[in-house]
């Protein structure tokens, strides 16, 4: 973890916390946010127990947590986050340039996500909506989100094959794409290893899936290149839906810098 001395900060204003494994992108992020007169990031974390030394140690006003399908990092932090520190405000960065993650991050507490992509005034634009007690998430992302809510009182329908799995079974399905053993999730999760086969025949089922060796394969498929491999087989989503044109570095990312507040 990267801090400054506890009940220190350089400037006044809304100190932040960047919870996230890629360094880089902490660093760009970091040098990003200095730049406003009334932001400072006062400390970085790079795993769950990081993130809880943080938050007790610097008191941070906004958490920022970004999070990849291929990261450790997920839903159950952001649950953790909201079940001991309520009040504080946790805006999702996603670095896969996906938007599947959206609705289940602000179900889990979050109170605003922002895809990687977005450029960096929407970062700005978000931190100080979310800091006035308001959810962000972008304009592509709302309007999506809207459409479902208009429907929901119709058949069901889902935009990502994996919208059918409850959170902690889309957990599951990530471990096990990252290349984990029903043993190191039971770990990982801290639940018994029939727990986790349990989870794995939910989600076997859900996906229509014939054995472990097709669900295994279609979780690390899943995990390397997102929902997208898999949207790409279903029916053209309407316009107001398209994604932005894809970009394999966030803009975020810039040299990396020591930060604190």
């Amino acid at each position: 973890m990267t801090a400054k001395r506890p009940g220190t900060r350089e400037k006044p204003g809304i100190a932040i916390l960047l919870v996230g494994e890629h360094s880089m992108v902490c660093a760009g992020l970091a040098q990003l946010l200095n730049q406003e007169s009334d932001l400072s990031v006062c400390g970085q974390a790079q795993n769950a127990r990081e993130t809880f030394e943080a938050i007790a140690t610097l008191k941070p006003d906004l958490v920022i947590v970004s999070i990849s399908l291929k990261g450790k990092i997920g839903l159950e932090l952001i649950k953790e986050i909201r079940l001991w520190h309520k009040g504080l405000p946790v805006l999702v960065l996603s670095v896969d340039e996906e938007s599947f993650y959206a609705e289940r991050v602000l179900r889990a507490g979050a109170r605003g996500y922002i895809l990687g992509i977005e450029a960096p005034d929407q970062l700005i634009l978000a931190i100080r909506r979310i800091m006035k007690g308001e959810v962000h998430v972008s304009e592509q992302l709302s309007e999506r989100m809207l459409q479902k809510y208009i429907n929901s009182g119709r058949a069901k329908h889902y935009d990502w094959p994996t919208d059918i799995l409850s959170d902690r079974e889309l957990t599951v399905l990530q471990l096990l794409g990252q290349g984990h053993k029903r043993q190191e999730i039971a770990a990982n999760l801290k639940l018994s290893a029939k727990t986790v086969d349990t989870h794995l025949a939910h989600i076997q089922k859900k996906l229509a899936l014939k054995n472990s060796t097709e669900l295994r394969k279609y979780a690390v498929q899943w995990v390397l290149s997102g929902e997208k491999a898999w949207q790409q087989e279903s029916e053209p989503q309407p316009n107001v839906f398209k994604k932005r044109p894809q970009r394999r570095t966030p803009r975020f990312v810039m040299p990396k810098l020591k930060s604190s507040c």
